[in-house]
């Protein structure tokens, strides 16, 4: 059922989104790094690829995570000794909860919040057993996660004052540093492209921390919290009582503060929502097996009712959370959005669509046009595709129906600019509020110089995006390029 949701959940009318694209491309340039990311996207869009590159497969690895996420708090109900009602309780909170969303798109989150709850999972193991192995695990998914998304940090910074509040000892356990050197082990190959490449992953949340963070109201971040969970808030609210109400759940209050102090890390570097989404789904599992110990007996009636109003409180969720309607449907009810703040996107400003879904429209007339203007051109063998954002040159070369691999100064396309073939067209992409200067000064470089077409359709976020067409260069463009690559390298 995970899966056959994932592919229903969005409209016709959307394309895939923007980072998407990007991650697909990294499949075709592995690396032990990236400018934004680590490693483990990447080879999950390789096998996409080897997999002919089909909507199909990308949308199935977001939802595997899902489903294994669901399976880690399945079992973890299990260990704790949860029985049939905790089992069916707890996989229909997770099931119907802002990972719905997550596991949507093919980006890092959703094998990021997968990681994350493993981690958990093996260390609720090893409380329970005490068996070293377990320690080793967590070193393992440790360094796994850190090769998916460094946001796990954060979790292993929440982790440690909480292991000195509840269960000191464990730092006298050789077996603890062995864990650590495993861990270190993995991440190790990544950790040496960082520093080779002059810690990239620095600027990019120097970058995010400029542009995107500083927009980040810590109200706004405490209502997502309530959000994502929103249909089973209560099973999450019984979690965090059991710790102290409930016997055998006090020797896991490691849980309890690990995540006091990542949400309280979280909220002072003003982090965005969805980055603590991966603290909760742990504490489903704490939540379902002591409501289902409360339910007993003579009010045994309201189990059914716990998980009827999950599904009830799911329906708003479908309302709002996904791309099932129009765009043009969506912007006309958009006060629905407005009311719980999925209007504002990153620059702080409310617009006609979320951004996520902004971010999925316009992609397949902009390859369409950008294909329309390549066809005319004589000399294709020479022509370079140069856009303004990843976006446009991810969209490009994966809609086009030429094989064209479009680059831009911007991510980790900026390593991939062929300059092998001497380039004398360019088809230049251009965002709809790019006034740079230089354009103009570039101009006579050309003997024609054409606008072909723009991004028309008003909901996208890249409406009004000009394609131009540039041919005929007077003077080595390779040499230009070349000088703006690392220009940008710099910066």
């Amino acid at each position: 059922m995970k899966f056959a949701i994932q592919y229903v959940i969005i409209g016709p009318e959307y394309d895939l989104h923007r980072d998407e694209y990007l991650h697909l491309d990294q499949g075709k340039h592995l690396a032990w790094g990236y400018l934004s990311v680590p490693p483990f996207t990447s080879w999950h869009s390789w096998l996409i690829l080897a997999l002919e590159n089909s909507e199909f497969w990308v949308k199935f690895f977001p939802a595997l995570y899902g489903a294994l996420t669901l399976l880690i708090v399945w079992k973890a109900i299990e260990i704790l000794e949860g029985d049939l009602f905790a089992l069916i309780l707890g996989s229909t909170a997770i099931t119907f909860s802002v990972l719905l969303r997550i596991n949507m798109l093919y980006q890092p989150n959703s094998v990021d919040v997968f990681f994350w709850t493993l981690l958990y999972y093996t260390l609720l193991r090893y409380i329970k057993s005490e068996n070293n192995n377990w320690l080793y695990a967590t070193g393992i998914v440790l360094g796994l996660g850190f090769l998916n998304k460094y946001n796990i940090l954060f979790q292993i910074i929440g982790l440690i004052p909480a292991l000195l509040i509840t269960n000191r000892k464990i730092f006298t356990n050789k077996h603890l540093y062995f864990a650590g050197a495993v861990a270190l082990l993995i991440v190790l190959p990544n950790l040496i492209w960082q520093y080779q490449n002059n810690f990239p992953v620095v600027y990019h949340m120097k970058l995010l921390s400029k542009t995107q963070l500083v927009n980040v109201k810590t109200a706004d971040f405490l209502k997502e919290q309530i959000l994502f969970f929103m249909g089973s808030i209560f099973v999450l609210i019984t979690a965090f009582i059991s710790f102290f109400r409930y016997p055998p759940f006090r020797k896991f209050r490691l849980f309890f503060w690990a995540f006091a102090f990542t949400m309280g890390l979280f909220i002072f570097l003003k982090a965005k929502g969805y980055y603590a989404i991966g603290l909760y789904p742990i504490f489903l599992s704490f939540g379902s097996v002591y409501i289902e110990k409360l339910l007993t007996s003579k009010i045994k009636w309201l189990r059914p009712v716990t998980v009827a109003v999950i599904l009830l409180s799911s329906i708003i969720l479908f309302r709002v959370g996904f791309p099932t309607i129009s765009p043009q449907e969506m912007a006309e009810n958009s006060q629905r959005y407005k009311d719980l703040g999925l209007l504002r996107w990153e620059d702080g400003h409310d617009h006609a669509l979320p951004q996520d879904f902004a971010d999925m429209l316009g992609w397949k007339e902009l390859a369409a046009k950008v294909d329309a203007t390549y066809e005319k051109l004589d000399d294709k063998q020479h022509t370079l595709v140069l856009c303004d954002n990843y976006g446009q040159a991810g969209a490009i070369n994966y809609y086009s129906k030429y094989g064209i691999q479009a680059v831009t100064m911007n991510a980790d396309y900026i390593n991939w600019v062929p300059l092998d073939e001497e380039i004398k067209n360019v088809i230049l992409v251009q965002n709809a509020d790019d006034d740079d200067k230089e354009r103009i000064k570039e101009q006579p470089l050309f003997e024609k110089i054409s606008l072909t077409g723009k991004v028309e359709n008003k909901y996208a976020r890249e409406y009004g995006a000009s394609i131009y067409q540039l041919v005929s260069a007077k003077v080595s463009i390779n040499k230009i390029i070349k000088s703006d690559i690392e220009e940008n390298r710099w910066h």
